[in-house]
């Protein structure tokens, strides 16, 4: 657990307005200091209300090729304790999966999560959400997606899928954490 990161999740409407926003705002200087990844739109599969606008899917891709996920949810707090029993053998899943760079989960108290994780290929993140690999625990996501189905944990929630266009900076001392070619 980290608690004196910042994870900031926007979007604009061209790379030239966010990189205005990068120089001429406090915010933006602070976050230029840091790792970032700069995405394009792939898919959205949930609904949530700030970010309703983008279609379900803009285009069918190559599954060959890296991916970022991202999972935005507020939950039910009545729900926290199913969320936390159901959720963390999936948090340890994403984390520990071969096909993942870098698996990240963020909260803004009491209730809106998020979790961010970089996929070597996009067949690899959809086999995960499947459970189609042959290995101790793999149904662990389909497994809490149907508890999820029972009852839901949240008011709101939704997957977004993007392509990187760039990577800036470093993580924790890593760079090219996004693949460049599925590897």
């Amino acid at each position: 657990m980290q608690l004196r990161n910042l994870a900031f999740f926007a979007y604009w409407d061209d790379e030239r307005a966010l990189d205005a926003f990068m120089a001429d705002s406090k915010l933006g200087r602070v976050l230029a200091d840091g790792w970032h990844v700069r995405l394009e739109f792939l898919r959205r599969w949930g609904s949530f209300a700030d970010i309703n606008d983008l279609p379900a899917n803009l285009e069918e891709t190559d599954p060959a090729l890296p991916v970022v996920a991202v999972t935005l949810a507020r939950l039910q707090l009545p729900q926290l304790a199913r969320f936390i029993r159901w959720g963390k053998p999936v948090e340890e899943q994403v984390r520990d999966h071969p096909g993942t760079t870098l698996a990240l989960a963020a909260i803004r108290p009491p209730r809106t999560f998020s979790t961010f994780s970089v996929w070597r290929s996009q067949q690899e993140m959809t086999d995960m959400v499947h459970g189609k690999r042959a290995q101790a625990g793999a149904d662990r996501h389909v497994n809490a997606m149907a508890e999820r189905d029972r009852k839901d944990f949240h008011h709101q929630f939704i997957t977004l899928r993007f392509r990187a266009i760039s990577e800036h900076g470093e993580w924790q001392g890593r760079s090219g954490i996004v693949p460049q070619d599925g590897n």
